[in-house]
């Protein structure tokens, strides 16, 4: 007996749209079992880590300064995922925007300029999008597979971060702290409200997940998008170019992560440091998939995903569990996700070999 996977001749809407609420109550349900298994009470567990993120004013604001970044590169991806070009290095891509667009505030950081601030997010775009730019022209000039190379290229950056705020960006009046300068207040994103600290990175999620499901409903570029990544053979029959395809989806997720990158060291962390991200290029895959790969679905699980972020946090405190839990939800979530929208292409059958059995018997 062996177990097969049948595509389906027909794919069910309502389970599309249905799949990824069950993905999610799939992964408390299994989270609960996490819980109950440490010892912890599975209710007052979900509770702390899912309901009380919500009912302090501070901590939606949290919430929003942690899904920024999240349904910023989640948009990018999507676009990619949608085009067939896997990018797997989001990670990455953020921590060279976050670099590139602190050369400005940490090299002249005497210059208090109105022009400042939209330079570093300019420059961070840039270098979100150049980093992103060496595995597509290592995919279109030597055939090489994006996801090994866009993945081994964050760790490239992680150290180059690493080694920049301990060695000659490191900040000389820091006692010694492994960080850079402060940025001046000329080069913070401002908050949106007094009441908590969710700034402008929200705001610019929210407009770049509405501008990508437009281009991606009424334009050229979202129509070759799309059928690129559906049919390389047919997009070539219509005129499109598979290789314009990698650089700018490459190039187009790479700016967005970059951004994000330059937008969190801007608005919630003010310096750079060893660790300026607990995975968000990573966890931002979890969002797109999660999301459809809608950039309208994924402003609502960069909030579910931020929330697993938060309520982590909080569950470290209130309950006294791991903060490897995060992980473990969003793991979980992720291969619900998955195990869903395989269900809705295919279909398990269980095949059993009577020939092979006939042989034994025989025998």
């Amino acid at each position: 007996m062996r177990i097969e996977l049948e595509r389906r001749s027909r794919q069910s809407n309502l389970f599309a749209i249905v799949s990824p609420l069950l993905a999610l109550a799939l992964t408390v349900f299994f989270g609960g079992i996490m819980f109950a298994l440490l010892g912890k009470d599975p209710v007052s567990a979900l509770f702390s880590f899912f309901i009380e993120p919500l009912l302090e004013v501070w901590s939606l604001h949290e919430l929003a300064v942690k899904a920024a970044p999240l349904i910023l590169i989640g948009v990018g991806l999507s676009v990619c995922y949608r085009s067939n070009n896997w990018n797997i290095g989001a990670e990455g891509q953020f921590i060279a925007g976050a670099i590139v667009g602190s050369i400005l505030p940490i090299t002249f950081y005497e210059w208090t300029s109105p022009l400042l601030l939209p330079l570093m997010l300019v420059m961070g775009a840039i270098g979100g999008a150049a980093y992103a730019a060496i595995p597509a022209l290592l995919k279109t000039r030597f055939n090489t597979n994006e996801i090994l190379t866009s993945l081994m290229l964050v760790y490239i950056a992680q150290l180059l971060l690493d080694w920049l705020t301990r060695g000659i960006w490191k900040d000389p009046a820091g006692y010694n702290f492994p960080q850079s300068r402060s940025f001046v207040s000329e080069a913070v994103l401002p908050e949106i409200l007094s009441s908590g600290r969710a700034h402008l990175g929200i705001i610019f999620a929210l407009i770049a997940a509405v501008a990508v499901w437009f281009m991606m409903r009424y334009t050229l570029k979202g129509f070759q998008v799309v059928v690129l990544g559906q049919s390389e053979r047919a997009g070539r029959f219509a005129g499109f170019s598979s290789r314009k395809m990698v650089w700018f989806s490459m190039m187009f997720s790479g700016a967005l992560a970059g951004l994000a990158g330059i937008s969190e060291v801007s608005g919630s962390i003010g310096h750079l440091q060893p660790t300026i991200s607990p995975g968000y290029g990573f966890t931002a895959i979890i969002v797109a998939f999660l999301g459809r790969l809608n950039p309208l679905g994924i402003i609502a699980s960069g909030f579910v995903l931020a929330l697993t972020y938060l309520g982590g946090e909080g569950a470290q405190l209130s309950i006294g569990v791991s903060d490897k839990v995060t992980r473990v939800f969003q793991g979980l979530l992720l291969f619900f996700v998955l195990s869903c929208d395989t269900l809705i292409l295919y279909k398990v059958r269980l095949v059993f070999d009577r020939a092979r059995n006939t042989a034994s018997k025989g025998a």
